[in-house]
């Protein structure tokens, strides 16, 4: 299949792979090329398959979804998108630490799945409904108490002035349209943005963006400034 998105589904319950496999095999562009029943396996099968994005579930055994995705991102593989059972903050704040581009429960809908599979391969970055306001209230809540990485912010400086701003705006959980419509940008130019912001501080997608923006301060920057 020409220029489709190839994927990798990970999950230790065989039924779950067949249900995922056969919503997959209706869309165009999408095509499953191989499964695994673990994290080990999933390495394994990086070695001899070209994947662009895997599908991966957090519990499995020998090797969990988790710490698959940290080896995964360590290496430059592709995109992980996790889709799991067990809606907890712990594994949505793991799951973006190692890497994760995006992070969806199983009761999702097909229509859902596959257009999280698409964003991802895109370089974007999805997260359920239910897990991305916690995310967002985790890092402000805290933002107060977090001890700064010196290491970010110098890496911060990198940014121009209006990128800080676009990056602060993404961290209160922004979309693009919202940006543009707030700053009087068009949504292409925030895109632009967007793009240099992740390609400076050579971050994968939106989601490490909102990680960077706390751990380095700049979500404490004025709108203003």
């Amino acid at each position: 299949m020409a220029d489709a998105i190839r994927v990798l589904l990970a999950d230790d319950q065989e039924l779950v792979r067949t249900g995922v496999r056969l919503v997959l095999r209706r869309e165009r562009g999408i095509e499953v090329v191989g499964e695994a029943g673990d994290g080990q396996e999933v390495l394994e099968l990086l070695e001899s398959l070209v994947v662009d994005v895997v599908v991966m579930d957090i519990r499995m055994p020998d090797l969990d979804g988790i710490e698959t995705t940290r080896r995964i991102y360590a290496r430059g593989g592709p995109q992980v998108l996790i889709l799991t059972t067990f809606d907890l903050d712990e594994y949505v704040f793991d799951a973006i630490r190692a890497g994760a581009s995006g992070f969806l429960l199983k009761s999702t809908g097909p229509r859902s799945l596959v257009e999280a599979i698409r964003v991802v391969h895109a370089g974007g970055a999805i997260i359920a409904p239910s897990a991305t306001k916690r995310l967002i209230s985790h890092f402000q809540s805290c933002a107060g108490d977090v001890s700064l990485d010196p290491t970010l912010d110098q890496r911060a400086n990198i940014l121009s002035r209006r990128e800080r701003e676009v990056l602060a705006e993404i961290a209160n959980g922004m979309s693009n349209a919202e940006i543009a419509a707030r700053m009087c940008l068009s949504e292409g130019t925030v895109r632009t943005h967007v793009s240099h912001i992740l390609a400076k501080l050579d971050l994968r997608d939106r989601v490490q963006i909102v990680v960077f923006a706390y751990k380095s301060g700049l979500i404490g920057l004025s709108r203003n400034a």
